[in-house]
């Protein structure tokens, strides 16, 4: 009986955490992602009618880098992509016509 128990804290315990590391993820997303759009509306006076697409993804790249947000403008055929470091919203590159480009 006690080696039931044991077995079904354990598994709960493990079932809890990945649980937490989901919620972290869908957190750091969700951060990024209105973050970038409050930056895009409020310093560089975008109406939130012009975003047409903001998908928020994990990129693989080191740091603060690794949690970036894809942006489409209406009107305008480069999707742009920004991360999130020091409270500040950094313009990582965009893409034209399937080229990247850095600023």
């Amino acid at each position: 009986m006690k080696k039931i128990r044991y077995t079904l804290l354990v598994l709960l315990i493990l079932i809890g955490i990945g649980f937490t590391g989901f919620g972290y993820i869908q957190y750091k997303k969700s951060n990024v992602e209105d973050s970038v759009i409050k930056y895009l509306t409020t310093e560089k006076n975008l109406s939130k009618k012009d975003i047409t697409s903001s998908k928020p993804f994990i990129a693989n790249l080191k740091g603060d880098k690794n949690w970036m947000v894809s942006i489409k403008l209406k009107n305008d055929n480069k999707t742009y992509f920004y991360y999130k470091s020091n409270n500040k919203i950094i313009l990582e590159s965009y893409t034209e016509d399937g080229v990247e480009h850095a600023p």
